[in-house]
């Protein structure tokens, strides 16, 4: 006989923040893709996947940080010298970038 296995809310919680993160990019693809139609009956449909998309990654996201709090705790106490890693600043400068190139279509589109 086989032992149960308990539930595993790490990889629970773990699991469904990257399905919800893989899906976000490209529901808020086709909205934008849609976007274009007017509202209709698929552009509800995905803005509706992209909004629950959104929330279940937000959700999941707060909750692995309640669980994790102890370790990430411990971690900042660590760090507590270090001003911004060299990480942090590559990884600010790629949302900035990347936000900023989304955000200059969108002047582009206004035209």
């Amino acid at each position: 006989m086989e032992k149960q296995r308990n539930f595993n809310k790490r990889a629970f919680i773990s699991s469904v923040m990257f399905i919800s993160g893989l899906g976000l990019p490209f529901s808020g693809y086709m909205n934008h893709i849609l976007g274009f139609s007017g509202m209709n009956v698929s552009r509800h449909a995905w803005m509706s996947v992209h909004n629950v998309l959104g929330l279940l990654f937000v959700a999941f996201a707060l909750w692995h940080i309640v669980l994790n709090w102890k370790v990430m705790k411990n971690y900042f106490r660590k760090v507590t010298g270090v001003i911004l890693s060299r990480e942090t600043v590559y990884a600010f400068s790629l949302v900035l970038i990347c936000v900023g190139f989304f955000v200059l279509h969108a002047f582009h589109l206004s035209r």
